[in-house]
């Protein structure tokens, strides 16, 4: 009895050493406004007074912006020509692959555009490409970076699949699919007996010029292959200079895009014809694309985009029409602020 009694003795103790071992190990810890979330915090109330108050100062700052970006989107004057079916000869519309590919067949094309409004210099010249996914991912990714910063790295043609190397093992600098399939469609413009010139300096950004493209690095095999995508680059040029290879190089999000092609530095006026002189080399036939020569002015809020101007009209407009729906559910139906009879556990059950 005694032994057993000692027995169970001495497991209390242990049991209440453990216990006692256990609550060390589990204190609580020091106490913080930190740890508590009491420290100092803006804690808004938002009162219906509020509440109209935010919707109709957004709602008045919105509409006059839309209505000022629309003004400015309106002021800009484009001249839009799509010219890959006008460009085709007529014995060859049923076949259009064909004829681009033929390298017997003629590609220059005469077309007369009219200015339908004065429009200002700088005059910019774009083309845009219609069914065009230059954001799709192989596409994208088959460029190599360091290749077209530093000459020293030129052997370097990872991820430039299937345009990394000649057929007997060259590298190609710039090598991928973007390099290879260059815009090559030129563009020449008269007016009557005047030339229009077209400045192609400082199409590009200044950051891909300057970091993107090394001026010590040229165009070695490009272009050498039995197909070619493209323009062709001029071998004694650096990358730095090869504007038009930026530009292209800058892929677009959306299948539907302009690039820069340059600018005329001319007045034209209302009624004036223009001559354009092109060159049809560029094979959009066969993905079913489309080109178009696009002649636009700019105003200090840019290019043609009615889209920013209606956003803010309908942002804005909206805003308003909440700010008076509020205040007429305000005085209509008025509600004391931080009513309890209104949560959900406080409500009568018959009216839930």
């Amino acid at each position: 009895m005694n032994s057993h009694a000692a027995g169970t003795s001495n497991g209390g103790s242990g049991d209440a050493a453990a216990g006692g071992a256990a609550r060390r190990n589990t204190r609580m810890p020091k106490y913080s406004k930190f740890t508590q979330q009491e420290l100092p915090a803006c804690k808004p109330i938002l009162t219906p007074k509020w509440v109209v108050s935010v919707f109709f100062i957004v709602g008045v700052i919105f509409v006059p912006i839309g209505v000022v970006s629309l003004l400015a989107a309106r002021d800009v004057v484009e001249i839009i020509d799509r010219y890959d079916e006008a460009c085709v000869p007529s014995n060859m519309t049923e076949n259009k692959l064909a004829y681009i590919q033929n390298e017997t067949i003629s590609k220059e094309c005469i077309r007369n555009l009219t200015v339908t409004k004065d429009m200002k210099q700088p005059i910019f010249v774009y083309y845009e490409l219609d069914n065009f996914y230059q954001n799709h991912r192989r596409y994208v990714k088959s460029r190599n970076d360091a290749q077209l910063r530093d000459a020293s790295k030129a052997n370097q043609t990872s991820a430039c699949e299937p345009e990394k190397t000649t057929a007997n093992g060259q590298p190609i600098v710039p090598c991928g699919l973007i390099a290879w399939s260059l815009f090559n469609d030129t563009y020449n413009f008269t007016r009557g007996n005047e030339n229009l010139t077209v400045d192609k300096k400082d199409i590009s950004w200044k950051s891909d010029r300057e970091h993107k493209f090394g001026k010590d690095v040229y165009p070695s095999n490009f272009q050498n292959g039995a197909l070619k995508g493209g323009a062709t680059l001029n071998p004694k040029i650096p990358l730095s200079e090869q504007e038009d290879l930026i530009v292209w190089m800058r892929t677009a999000a959306l299948p539907t895009f302009r690039k820069l092609y340059g600018r005329i530095y001319f007045d034209l006026k209302e009624n004036d014809t223009i001559t354009v002189s092109l060159n049809n080399n560029y094979n959009t036939y066969s993905f079913g694309g489309k080109k178009r020569l696009v002649l636009s002015t700019a105003t200090w809020l840019g290019g043609k985009n009615d889209f920013l101007g209606f956003a803010y009209l309908i942002v804005g407009g909206l805003c308003i029409f909440l700010a008076f729906a509020f205040t007429l559910l305000y005085f209509i139906k008025p509600r004391k602020l931080g009513d309890h009879n209104y949560l959900s556990w406080n409500r009568h059950p018959a009216g839930r």
